[in-house]
């Protein structure tokens, strides 16, 4: 008889008043996603403006949990705030990478990568040369 896959396991700190450090554990696809999904849209509703999404507990992730993470994303951004995922098992660096999400949100090694990440002012746009 197979085991049965445990259910995601989210837990949400506040490292700061305004960031929220999401930790996942577990596969995130179609199944779990709308768990994940109620627990960022809490913490939007709560103020939190940043994000930090730790997966380095989630063997897989389907696109399910790449809709939330860009929704999410989106979102903060119009607050202003920001989505910084942390520390991706291989698989889903991989998914990220093909599909180009790690593109449009930072991966940090560490939480305080990412903190560091959020406290940095958006760069300027680079004055071209003449």
């Amino acid at each position: 008889m197979p085991i049965a896959q445990d259910p995601l396991s989210v837990e949400v700190t506040l490292p700061r008043e305004d960031v929220a450090l999401v930790t996942v554990e577990g596969y995130l696809d179609v199944d779990t996603a709308t768990e994940f999904q109620h627990h960022l849209a809490n913490q939007l509703h709560h103020g939190r403006r940043h994000f930090l999404l730790d997966l380095s507990a989630v063997p897989f992730m389907d696109s399910s949990g790449m809709n939330i993470i860009l929704r999410v994303y989106q979102e903060a951004r119009e607050l202003p705030g920001s989505v910084h995922i942390i520390s991706p098992t291989p698989a889903v660096r991989r998914i990220l990478d093909l599909t180009g999400v790690s593109i449009t949100v930072p991966v940090s090694g560490t939480v305080d990568e990412a903190l560091e990440r959020v406290d940095r002012p958006q760069a300027a746009p680079a004055e071209p040369e003449v």
